[in-house]
């Protein structure tokens, strides 16, 4: 069985989160999320990430590929992007000519007020997760800038680009009235990353309160069905508090309570699945896309518990 126990070669304890995970990640991940595994967890060294991650990289700068598994095809995407500066953020190489040329991308497939589109018009014609429409004249997202500016400013990146897209984040995040998980997983993402940390701490507060009153996020996972699911979202695809502070860092750690937080990691732990891996929750639209998220959605989880002070092995 795949996540029965540690490889041979495995320096974890046996019967921990870690080793069940190892053999899970080895017989089912891409060579990415491979190589980001041993980097984080078997203390290997980042250039094989680096490596790995260049090969998704397209002649614009811009990411592609399926990087992001619900977007097939070679084109470069926002979302694409957003999820390779992540990886580079992880590994602390965001940073030199590469964001450089990522950024000359960035400014590229803006749109009017300088932010992102969740979705390029150009992925028409590749195939999409249905649930991400292709429009030819798409809006500006909080959803794809956030997370992208969050990062940028994080690790001190200057570009002109950012000056129109930070504009955008603010104005996006001061105007939230109503919203869903993902987006405020965005909101919580640029936030973290703001370089003025006065306002972005009152924003945090404010989103924080906003989410506990539209119960945007599951306080108590044995209550889980008097928790609503966004309108859109798969059935079971709840929100919990670790998904919006993956971190003790984060700014949205503040938004719960030290139990509502343990019951979270606790639920968080018990969600990893017989065969060594954690499962997706969001909806899956076609068989190769769940295999290749769910060791993401792995490496995510173990990052989490251990940022928390959890033993994962």
């Amino acid at each position: 069985m795949a996540g029965s126990g540690a490889s041979p070669h495995s320096p974890h304890s046996p019967g921990s989160p870690l080793a069940r995970a190892e053999p899970f990640v080895w017989l089912t991940a891409r060579v990415l999320e491979q190589r980001r595994f041993a980097h984080h967890f078997l203390g290997k060294d980042a250039d094989a990430v680096e490596a790995a991650l260049a090969a998704y990289q397209g002649d614009d700068g811009g990411y592609g590929y399926a990087l992001e598994p619900d977007l097939r095809g070679p084109v470069s995407q926002p979302l694409h992007t957003a999820h390779a500066l992540r990886v580079l953020d992880s590994v602390g190489r965001l940073g030199g000519r590469l964001v450089e040329r990522v950024c000359r991308y960035l400014t590229g497939v803006s749109t009017k007020d300088g932010a992102l589109p969740v979705l390029h018009p150009s992925q028409r014609g590749y195939p999409a997760a249905p649930f991400v429409p292709v429009l030819d004249d798409p809006p500006s997202a909080l959803l794809a800038t956030g997370p992208v500016v969050g990062l940028l400013h994080r690790n001190q990146v200057w570009h002109a680009w950012l000056f129109r897209a930070t504009d955008f984040c603010w104005a996006a995040v001061d105007a939230l009235e109503t919203s869903h998980p993902y987006e405020v997983e965005a909101a919580v993402a640029f936030l973290d990353g703001a370089a003025d940390r006065s306002r972005a701490e009152a924003a945090a507060d404010r989103l924080g309160r906003l989410v506990r009153e539209q119960r945007l996020a599951v306080l108590d996972p044995a209550r889980l069905a008097e928790f609503p699911i966004s309108p859109g979202y798969a059935p079971g695809e709840h929100h919990f508090p670790h998904d919006y502070a993956r971190v003790p860092q984060s700014l949205a750690r503040r938004w719960f309570t030290d139990e509502e937080m343990k019951r979270s990691l606790d639920h968080l732990e018990a969600e990893q699945r017989e065969d060594g891996g954690w499962p997706v929750r969001w909806r899956a639209w076609a068989p190769g896309t769940a295999l290749e998220c769910r060791p993401m959605v792995t490496i995510e989880a173990l990052r989490t518990l251990r940022a928390y002070g959890r033993f994962i092995g």
